[in-house]
């Protein structure tokens, strides 16, 4: 059983600011890297709204090279994923794919929350070239074109007011006659002229020419109708799910399941656990807000152990 001061599960914007901060900090940190390394950036074609990158990045670019900045301090770096955690032990264990247990010191969650989707054709092939899950990454992408919203929540109605800054116009598209968003929200979005709406249909296949998307192709839940409504991009808003069903429910989240931490700080309901990035922010969601939270988790971890130094868990069996 291996013992590490620091692990950090996930990686993205804020698992990789967390690696390379705690790394400057001479605490070695180890990062699992999970199913799916770099996180929801490695699926972003160009990213520009990070801050020093004046004719943008590519996401797998930008996320190979803060791996590499972090590996360049002293992280190191493991493939696989945590499948079962023990945060009240001490010191703590972690076991990765079922098979390696690790004890821990303090233990940085970044395991971010996946978009949900809706899980029909074309959807995960035209992910970065005309799919998105977030509006304000990549909503300038589209100005002056024909875009969709799949989705009847507040996320739904905020997306779509948002994307009329940029597009010529924006269809609503939901499964319902009725929508799940606040009044408020939705009376925002029926009085702008910009903003069209199909409701009571499913949406069946995002139709492409195989380089980028050129519509939807939805079901009329009354008439079984088949149409493609024409489009340059389709965005999903029907939420997202943080990633922390490997906790077991030992750490407070919300109703939906983010962490929830104390004030402004990265601790969590448990001492010596911290969290940052989309596994605790449900509000934000951006590549720098996600990595100024891995900063800030960092540096409560240094804090944390420093105050933490009288206790030799490394050779605790508990």
């Amino acid at each position: 059983m291996e013992h590490r001061k620091v692990m950090i599960l996930g990686t993205g914007p804020a698992g990789y600011t967390a690696a390379i901060y705690s790394a400057r900090a001479n605490l070695e940190p180890l990062v699992i890297e999970g199913e799916e390394p770099g996180g929801q950036l490695t699926l972003t074609t160009e990213v520009e709204n990070f801050p020093g990158f004046v004719d943008g990045v590519m996401g797998p670019e930008l996320m190979e090279n803060m791996k590499k900045q972090a590996e360049r301090f002293g992280a190191t770096f493991r493939r696989g994923r945590a499948t079962a955690v023990d945060v009240k032990a001490r010191p703590m264990r972690v076991t990765v794919d079922k098979e390696t247990e690790y004890t821990v010191d303090a233990l940085i969650l970044a395991t971010g929350a996946s978009a949900k989707m809706l899980g029909i054709p074309g959807e995960h092939d035209m992910i970065g070239r005309g799919v998105s899950t977030c509006a304000t990454c990549d909503g300038f992408f589209f100005r002056n074109k024909k875009v969709i919203i799949v989705g009847g929540g507040d996320s739904a109605m905020e997306e779509a007011t948002f994307l009329t800054k940029f597009a010529s116009e924006v269809t609503i598209v939901h499964r319902r006659e009725e929508l799940r968003a606040s009044k408020v929200m939705q009376d925002r979005a029926r009085a702008n002229e910009k903003i069209k709406w199909v409701l009571n249909v499913t949406s069946e296949e995002i139709v492409s020419d195989g380089n980028k998307v050129t519509g939807l192709t939805v079901v009329d839940n009354a008439t079984k109708e088949r149409k493609t409504l024409p489009a340059d991009g389709v965005f999903i808003a029907i939420g997202h799910q943080p990633n922390t069903a490997f906790l077991a429910g030992q750490l407070e989240t919300d109703d939906v399941g983010y962490i929830v931490t104390k004030g402004a700080t990265s601790e969590t309901s448990v001492e010596g656990v911290f969290a940052c990035g989309d596994v605790m922010d449900s509000r934000y969601r951006q590549a720098i807000t996600a990595a100024g939270s891995g900063c800030k988790a960092a540096i409560d971890v240094e804090k944390y152990l420093e105050g933490s130094a009288t206790h030799d868990w490394s050779m605790s069996t508990t």
